[in-house]
């Protein structure tokens, strides 16, 4: 079944389409990247991300991933500025989409407490962008060498992008079918009448009728839109309900660059001939003739080995893809719970989840037992991040077995009291406290020290 669901993508990936929708995405892919990554530096987050901490959480089989000296960072990030410009203009884009991409995850890999949904879609959609001749149509590269310009490309260069935003949407709503969402309204419940300040809505969000209003209305748009994006007679309407639903959400709930990310990239949609209006517009702004795009048309035909080598990957990525949300279900457990499969599955703000956890020390050889201060070796944030996070406790106590050790303490134990709330329950056990989380490993398995949730 799985194979020929492969099949049937990948057939829909035949046949060639005009170029002009990559163009675009390049262009607005490479502009929301450079405010972005401005934004990120001017808000100091460079230095409080990655240059204050003691202690980092790297993702599982990261461990070699290392911040770099204070310098050194944010030399990293005035590339990946940069490479933003390249990126939007073509300019030297194969250099610049491979530098922005390395440059990226590297960060991204240092630290999973920074981990937002909207880092992972801009992860992919670089990798996608790297595969893609999204230069050779309206770019400087071309009009440093004309040659390599081209009208036609084969119709997955483009068609991979609207396959991932629909995973990607779908997922969302598949993941608000849950009884928290749909039936109670949470977190919703519990988020909106934060916003009661707001001017004229502001009394509404107050009201249980709304939170319901909104997680029905959530799930509906995100497992309806890319049905309606796709189909040319709805296009038009279902993209300012895109507009209309990301500027909300971000307006509400301070999410950061992600609402305006999607808004950016969703325009794949629509047709060429949108999209080549959008590029004259731009072309009479510059007034360059070299950047003309009525031409002769030319196809992009990829040479059979490269074609093969495409193919392949692109049948190992949709596999991921595909395979990666839905891992959960090979874990025991409520899964806003343990978090077991969470991550990289499009759960985008289902829960509101909250803990303390008290981690302590026993020197096995004297008995005595210290609680460890996490404040002398975590930022607030990732301490906040930590207390929620289970294989971020497991991580945690690894470095603080060690810390103990150079401490002169033989083979310490470290044991943590933590309590965690999930939308609205009351604060319950959530690890437990006889383990000694340091001796734990960490692999694909689930955690039997994490204790089981008690719905109330």
């Amino acid at each position: 079944m799985l194979k020929n669901l492969l099949h049937k993508i990948l057939l829909s990936f035949k046949g060639e389409k005009h170029i002009a929708p990559l163009a675009v995405l390049r262009i607005a892919f490479g502009a929301i990247m450079f405010i972005s990554t401005i934004r990120f530096i001017l808000k100091g987050w460079v230095y409080d991300f990655y240059v204050a901490p003691k202690f980092y959480f790297p993702f599982y089989g990261f461990e070699w991933v290392k911040p770099l000296p204070e310098v050194a960072m944010y030399f990293v990030f005035a590339l990946m500025a940069i490479a933003s410009l390249f990126i939007l203009s073509g300019f030297f884009y194969r250099i610049a989409i491979t530098t922005f991409f390395i440059s990226f995850v590297y960060v991204e890999l240092i630290d999973k407490t920074y981990y937002l949904n909207h880092y992972y879609v801009v992860s992919i959609i670089t990798f996608l962008l790297l595969l893609v001749p999204a230069h050779r149509y309206f770019s400087i590269d071309v009009i440093r060498k004309p040659s390599i310009k081209v009208t036609q490309v084969p119709s997955w260069t483009i068609n991979i992008f609207k396959w991932q935003l629909c995973v990607i949407y779908f997922c969302a709503g598949l993941s608000k079918l849950n009884y928290d969402w749909m039936v109670q309204a949470m977190p919703l419940k519990l988020w909106l009448p934060a916003n009661e300040s707001l001017p004229l809505i502001g009394p509404l969000l107050t009201q249980t009728w709304v939170a319901y209003l909104f997680s029905w209305f959530g799930a509906i748009f995100d497992l309806s839109i890319c049905f309606l994006l796709l189909n040319r007679s709805t296009r038009m309407v279902a993209y300012i309900f895109v507009v209309i639903f990301h500027v909300f959400t971000g307006w509400l709930f301070k999410i950061g660059m992600f609402p305006y990310i999607m808004i950016f990239i969703t325009v794949i949609f629509f047709s060429e001939d949108f999209h080549l209006k959008l590029i004259r517009w731009l072309q009479s702004i510059f007034n360059k003739r070299s950047l003309q795009v009525e031409d002769v048309p030319k196809v992009l035909i990829f040479s059979p080995v490269k074609k093969k080598i495409l193919y392949s990957l692109l049948s190992v990525y949709i596999l991921l893809q595909i395979i990666l949300p839905f891992r959960f279900l090979f874990y025991p457990g409520t899964l806003f719970w343990t978090e077991e499969g969470y991550r990289f599955s499009w759960r985008v703000m289902l829960m509101e989840k909250g803990g303390t956890a008290f981690f302590y020390v026993k020197d096995p050889q004297t008995g005595r037992r210290g609680q460890v201060i996490n404040e002398l070796y975590l930022t607030p944030l990732q301490e906040k991040m930590m207390e929620t996070q289970p294989d971020m406790m497991l991580q945690y106590a690894h470095y603080l077995n060690s810390v103990y050790k150079n401490m002169g303490i033989k083979d310490p134990i470290v044991t943590v009291e933590s309590y965690v709330t999930l939308n609205g329950s009351s604060n319950q056990l959530y690890i437990d406290s006889t383990v000694d989380l340091s001796k734990e490993k960490e692999n694909f398995s689930p955690k039997k020290w994490i204790l089981p949730f008690k719905k109330n």
